[in-house]
Parts: C-alpha cells; sequence; structure tokens
C-alpha cells in the first residue's frame, strides 16, 4: 500500500490540539530542521504558527488543516506536531474518503490516538503510532537519535519479519523542552513480563486517557477477539488510570483481547498507594490470564518506536519482545 520513505519526500505538519507550533516555536523550529536534515520536505499545515488560546484553531479549522494535507498527492506522510486533549472534536469533520482514495502514512501518539483510530475505523486502512515532530525530533541527542533510529529502519528500510530492539536506557525527565539545560538523567531500560505466552494478533489501541473520549463511537475501531491491546498514559494519577482502565474493562475490551502492550507511563503520580500502572491494570484484569509485556517504549518516554495500528504483531512475554510479523507498509 505504501512505499518506503526515501530522502526528498514530503512529509505534511499537522496541529490537532495544542498550538505548540506557536507557544513552543523554538522546539518545533529544532524537530523541523532535524527532520529536514535527514533529507525531507517538511509541508506545514496551514494552522503552523497560530493559535486559538488552548488551541490551534477551531474544530472545523484544525479538520480542514488535516484534510487539506491529506488531499495533497505530493505528500506521503503526514505527522502530527504534538497531542493535546481535544483531537476527539475533529472527528466528525475529517475527509475520510479523502484517506481511503489517496492512503498515506499518518503518524503521531498521545492524543493523535482519537485520528488514528478513526482513521482505520473507517477505512481499514492502517495508521502507526509514533513520533510527534515537537516532542519526539524536538528532542536534544543522544535520545533524539535513538527515536530517529527507530523511525528510520521501521519506515526507510522495512523487512518482515521485525522484532522490535529495546533502547538500552530511557528517559522521562522534564528538562530540554525548549533550551539545552544539562544532559537528562538516563536510566537502564528493563521491559516488564506477566503472565508468560507468545500471541500473534492485530495491533489496537494508543493512549487511554484519550480512548476515553471516543469509545464507544462509530470513531472507534471494533475489538476482535485476539487482538493485542497498546495502552499507554502521561503524566496521570493513580486514580485516573484506574479510572481509564477501568473504561476498557466496563466496554469488555479485556474479555476480547489476546495480549496487551504496556507503554511506560511518563511521570506518574502513585498518589500514596505504591502501585503501579501495572498493578492497577492486573486490579480491572481480575485474575484474568492475558500475557502483558510492559514497560515498553512506544510511549511519552524517549525514546520511542513506531507500530502500525491494524497490522499483525506476534508479542512474546517469554523472550520480552515484539515482532512485526506483516508488512506494515
Amino acid at each position: 500500500m505504501f512505499q518506503p520513505l526515501q530522502r526528498g519526500d514530503k512529509i505534511g505538519i499537522f496541529s490537532s490540539s495544542v498550538p505548540a507550533t506557536s507557544t513552543a516555536k523554538l522546539r518545533y523550529d529544532r524537530g523541523k530542521e532535524f527532520l529536514q536534515a535527514k533529507g525531507f520536505i517538511i509541508i506545514e499545515g496551514n494552522l503552523t504558527g497560530k493559535q486559538d488560546g488552548y488551541r490551534s484553531g477551531t474544530p472545523k479549522e484544525r479538520a480542514e488543516e488535516f484534510n487539506q494535507l491529506l488531499k495533497d498527492p505530493s505528500i506521503k506522510m503526514i505527522m502530527s506536531s504534538i497531542g493535546g486533549t481535544n483531537s476527539n472534536s475533529l472527528l466528525p469533520y475529517i475527509d475520510y474518503e479523502a484517506f481511503k482514495n489517496n492512503p498515506k502514512i499518518v503518524i503521531g501518539y498521545s492524543d493523535t490516538t482519537a485520528i488514528l483510530l478513526a482513521l482505520f475505523a473507517k477505512t481499514n486502512i492502517p495508521t502507526y503510532y509514533g513520533p510527534a515532530l515537537i516532542p519526539s525530533f524536538g528532542e536534544f541527542e543522544p535520545l533524539v537519535h535513538e527515536t530517529y533510529n527507530y523511525f528510520k529502519h521501521y519506515f526507510c528500510q522495512p523487512s518482515v519479519p521485525y522484532t522490535i530492539p529495546m533502547s538500552p536506557v530511557w528517559s522521562d525527565e522534564m528538562i530540554n523542552w525548549l533550551t539545552y539545560e544539562k544532559p537528562k538523567t538516563l536510566y537502564s531500560n528493563k521491559w516488564i513480563s506477566f503472565h508468560e505466552g507468545v500471541v500473534e494478533g492485530r495491533l489496537i489501541g494508543g493512549n487511554n486517557n484519550t480512548m476515553y473520549g471516543f469509545i464507544g463511537t462509530p470513531y472507534f475501531p471494533v475489538i476482535k477477539n485476539g487482538d493485542i491491546l497498546l495502552i499507554e498514559d502521561s503524566l496521570k494519577s493513580a486514580s485516573t488510570v484506574e479510572k481509564n482502565l477501568a473504561m476498557l474493562k466496563l466496554h469488555g475490551i479485556f474479555d476480547k483481547v489476546g495480549g496487551i502492550i504496556l507503554g511506560k507511563h511518563e511521570l506518574f503520580d502513585d498518589e500514596g498507594t505504591g502501585k503501579q500502572p501495572l498493578d492497577l491494570l492486573l486490579e480491572q484484569l481480575d485474575g484474568k490470564i492475558i500475557p502483558i509485556l510492559a514497560d515498553v517504549d512506544c510511549a511519552h518516554t524517549h525514546p520511542m518506536f513506531p507500530i502500525a495500528i491494524g497490522k499483525k504483531i506476534c508479542l512474546d512475554t517469554i523472550t520480552q519482545t515484539i515482532t512485526c510479523i506483516e508488512h506494515w507498509l
């Protein structure tokens, strides 16, 4: 369906929520220059540099920016500038037929989950949970290079099967957003297995707090038996994480999925409980045996790897590996 990215390809940038191309211009410019130095041509959406209070524009204006990029035949990838909290407002106004007739690689994470899942639900065309311009490629080295290496291998040098390597280090330290202060604290990386098993299934999911805003609507994909669920979140308290996980349980999702990938939670607040997101997830599973791989680097922490929504993967909690077994482009 898609061809690998090459030098000279155009990447369109859209802002579906937070106006960070204006409020974090230094980081936006740094991310843009980083990808340009890799040989890509950056096409700015028409809301770049604009701000309407907490957002980049009205819901219709934000959807129109996205639709214009969809309809441009010269653009190969559309990348989110950043997330936010209200991308679900765009869903009624997206031109799903344009995406179906002229598919593009659409990538982002966090609040962009709403757009990624809606596009897949309406067209059955895969979308990609992965780096966004400002938070991911506006990051300083060495972590920006780790994220780009994942990005390059996935989109520029795709091969199947592909076992996603675990980065040796990671960080969620909140410094160096606009300007460099000091090196971030790097932590030794470790993924956590719970319930050993090997399962294959279609990957579905994304940011759980965002899914809360449109689950149960026609814009949310139908979860099938055996799907592998990706869930991650950022800067949330234990009470909010419990609420969001309970939402999935109440919708019957845990009764269907064959495996769960739980992303690293950036700066989680346990609210004095001593419990981590994995503990809260296990409470909601209520003894259900589902293979889980937790603290995975497809989340708000650095570095971050991309992965296709709607494509089959193999989750092995014995060897702690995630392998793409169906071609994602």
